[in-house]
Formats: structure tokens, C-alpha cells, sequence
């Protein structure tokens, strides 16, 4: 019996020694490792306007219950959550109002940041209530500060990042595309005018996305979701002009669901 015990007391601490050389101890090798503390930054599209069930104590950042930083937190429970993301924010607004939660134990950002800077909703809406060539115009206006004023806006926001959780992993979410071209709208804006607000849509990622590589950042494309579910696709996940107005081009409950949460999903 007094053997047994020593054969059985050296095979414990021979398995100890193994979890350890493992890097993994008794307790770690029966549980899983936490989800690290998550922050979510950003604009409307990150708060979800459009999704509907608004937190009545976000006030007019109008942040959403069913958007894409709710649904993921609810399916991850990460250690921590911190939700700041506001309708209408500009980059100046998250470096002045969102990074607070942000520290050393931070382990996961998601952000959309850059449509309003570029004039999104003063673009769309000079799109519906003018002339053909004057939204063409504005258009041309939004893509020449995206090309040349927008790239040193993101950069300010993306250092302060990195400055703030200098271990998180960041996630960069773009926009999608709003309209399927030769699709089923009938009326409305003209194609050539919805191919220019796509064209445009493309410039803003684009420009997105290099700014994010070069801080080491990932960048969710969500075109490749919401390819079909464009406006005039026949089943939208973008609302068109909608009540109230500033829910109009941004995504619906569904486009937060299958278009926004999978790409940041297969990116975190």
C-alpha cells in the first residue's frame, strides 16, 4: 500500500510537471481562458442606428441593442465591456469623448470612423433634394476630402489607440456599398447618380483599410456580406430614406445581424 502511494503521489507531480511545461496548470487545463476586456468605438453604424432598440440613456448617441458590439458581447462575454460608440461622431469626437475605457487590459476594439467626416449625411441628403449635377458635385467634394484630409484624421484616432491599449487587437469596419446597380428600384435617385454613391463608398474603404494595415490593424470588409442586400437588391439590409431621417442608409436589424457582426466576428 505505502508503494502504491509513492507511485501514485510521483505520477501526480510527473503530470503536474507536464501541465506546467505545457504552460497550463490544473486549474487552466479544466477551464477555458477568458474573453478579454472589449471596447466599442465609432459612429452610427457601430451604435446601430437604423437597428431600432435604442438605450433611452444613450440619448441621442441612439446606441442600439441590436448592433453588431451588443450581439458580439452577448455571444462572448468578455471580461469587461464598454460601449461609446454615438450617432453623427466624427474622428475629433472619439479622440474628445470615446477613449476612456481604453487601458493596458483592453483586449479587443472594433470602430467605424470616417463617414461623417467625409460629409456622408449632408452628401445623401443633397443627392435626394437636388439636380443631378449638384449631388454629383457634392459627391465629387466628399471624395476629394476623403482622398486628401481623411487618411491624417484616421491616423490621430488610430495612434490614440494604440497609445490608449497598446495590447488590443483593433478591428476596422467599413461601409458598405448602398445600392445594387440595374437592381429593382423603380424612381428615386438615377443609376448614374447611385454608381457615383457607391463609387464613393469604395474610396472611403479603401482609404479605410490602408490606414488600418499601417497602424497593424484588421480591416472587416462588409461588402462581402452585404453583396445582395444593397438597396434595390430586392432584400435590403441598408434602409433607403426612412423615418425618423437619421436612420435613412444605414443598416437594418438584419444588416447589423449578417452583415456587420460576422465580418467583425471572423476578424476579433
Amino acid at each position: 500500500m505505502k508503494l502504491a502511494r509513492v507511485v501514485g503521489s510521483v505520477s501526480a507531480l510527473a503530470l503536474t510537471a507536464t501541465l506546467a511545461l505545457l504552460g497550463a496548470g490544473p486549474v487552466q487545463a479544466a477551464g477555458k481562458t477568458a474573453t478579454p476586456g472589449y471596447v466599442a468605438l465609432g459612429d452610427s453604424y457601430s451604435a446601430g442606428v437604423g437597428a431600432g432598440d435604442y438605450d433611452a440613456a444613450s440619448g441621442s448617441c441612439k446606441r442600439s441593442a441590436k448592433a453588431y458590439p451588443e450581439l458580439w458581447a452577448a455571444a462572448h462575454a468578455p471580461a469587461s465591456f464598454a460601449f461609446t460608440a454615438c450617432s453623427g461622431a466624427r474622428t475629433g469626437d472619439v479622440l474628445s469623448g470615446q477613449l476612456g475605457p481604453l487601458n493596458a487590459s483592453t483586449g479587443l476594439v472594433s470602430i467605424t470612423i470616417g463617414g461623417n467626416d467625409a460629409g456622408f449625411a449632408d452628401t445623401m441628403t443633397t443627392c435626394v433634394l437636388s439636380m443631378e449635377s449638384v449631388c454629383l458635385d457634392r459627391i465629387a467634394q466628399a471624395r476629394a476630402y476623403i482622398q486628401n484630409t481623411l487618411p491624417g484624421r484616421l491616423d490621430g484616432v488610430y495612434s490614440a489607440i494604440s497609445a490608449k491599449a497598446p495590447s488590443a487587437r483593433v478591428v476596422v469596419i467599413g461601409y458598405p456599398r448602398f445600392y445594387k446597380l440595374d437592381g429593382s428600384c423603380f424612381g428615386g435617385l438615377s443609376e448614374n447618380v447611385r454608381s457615383a454613391v457607391d463609387d464613393a463608398a469604395d474610396a472611403i474603404d479603401a482609404v479605410i483599410a490602408e490606414r488600418a494595415a499601417d497602424h497593424g490593424f484588421a480591416y472587416a470588409d462588409v461588402n462581402t456580406t452585404f453583396s445582395g442586400h444593397e438597396i434595390c437588391s430586392g432584400s435590403p439590409w441598408l434602409n433607403s430614406v426612412a423615418f425618423p431621417v437619421d436612420e435613412s442608409y444605414h443598416p437594418t436589424a438584419s444588416g447589423q445581424a449578417e452583415g456587420y457582426l460576422p465580418v467583425f466576428a471572423s476578424a476579433a
